[in-house]
């Protein structure tokens, strides 16, 4: 079990998430496309799955197979800014949280040192 599951297919940015988590202590995992994805949520349930909406890989499988399986686990997803039909697409699909990719990467600290604390409360 991991306590963050991100789908993302960008090697850029993907470094960018392991390194700040790993800097907090968190253990992150990341998927490119739906099948190891819904693989890395049957092995336990994450703290917290982020989600690229603009993966090549359609991201919107991988909310619903998150939705599925791990119905309570809070759902993030990040997109470019200017995507508002997309945002509003994802919000519907299930994503409590939708942000712009930069906002997203501003805040990842506080996101993931989020779900560290969380973990010592339970």
């Amino acid at each position: 079990m991991c306590d963050v599951l991100a789908y993302i297919d960008d090697i850029f940015f993907q470094a960018k998430l392991m390194e700040t988590a790993r800097q907090l202590g968190v253990e992150l995992r990341s998927c490119a496309n739906p099948d190891t994805f819904a693989v890395e949520i049957a092995k336990g349930k994450p703290k917290l799955i982020v989600v690229d909406l603009n993966a090549r890989a359609n991201s919107f499988d991988a909310i619903e197979i998150a939705k599925t399986d791990a119905p309570t686990v809070p759902l993030i997803g990040f997109l470019s800014h200017v995507q508002t039909e997309l945002a509003e697409k994802a919000r519907a699909a299930g994503c409590e949280e939708v942000m712009p990719r930069s906002k997203f990467a501003r805040d990842l600290a506080t996101i993931l040192a989020r779900v560290k604390s969380e973990a010592k409360e339970v």
